[in-house]
């Protein structure tokens, strides 16, 4: 009998995420200069008069994507940030709590450093970090700050490991030991 695979034939990882954003530039200059991502590439503008943009990307069909661009932050999933114009947009951001809702979480190895970094650069941190001291995620410490235009990201730590590793020899993706 032979076993039936799971999932995706071939699946390596993620490559990256994609996200819109109000303005475009002002993402780029806070992901390179606040974050440390590097920039890689441009496309765009792309528009068309048919119904290519409802068809391939379930958007209106007179959705312009304006620009968007590839971004790398370290040992991370890349980035895909798009700037869109569209007759139905929506251009309130999604809490968490919401269908859709979302954060990046970005793996830092000294949390007081770039929590000190963000903090000085005027970005807006929601509430005290929190520290995990049991449970599967203990000896972690994480919390959340919101970009120029209110997206939700979250600064993690946890360099000596979190609780769950003493109960199984699998491993969450971790930018520094990725295997």
């Amino acid at each position: 009998m032979v076993a039936k695979e799971i999932g995706l034939p071939g699946l390596r990882g993620m490559d990256h995420v994609g996200f819109t954003v109000p303005n475009l530039e002002e993402a780029v200059d806070f992901f390179v200069n606040v974050i440390g991502c590097e920039e890689f590439y441009e496309l765009g503008p792309f528009q068309f008069e048919d119904s290519w943009m409802e068809t391939h990307l379930n958007v209106h069909p007179r959705t312009v994507m304006k620009k968007l661009r590839f971004l790398r932050c370290k040992n991370g999933s890349n980035f895909e940030i798009f700037e869109y114009d569209a007759p139905d947009q929506n251009t309130v951001q999604p809490k968490n709590s919401d269908v859709g809702g979302h954060h990046l979480a970005l793996y830092v190895d000294d949390f007081d450093a770039a929590l000190d970094s963000l903090k000085s650069k005027g970005i807006r941190i929601l509430g005290e970090p929190t520290v995990r001291t049991a449970g599967p995620s203990a000896g972690q410490t994480w919390v959340y700050f919101l970009a120029p235009w209110g997206m939700q990201l979250e600064l993690v730590s946890f360099p000596n490991g979190k609780g769950y590793e003493r109960d199984t020899p699998r491993r969450l993706w971790h930018p520094v030991n990725p295997g």
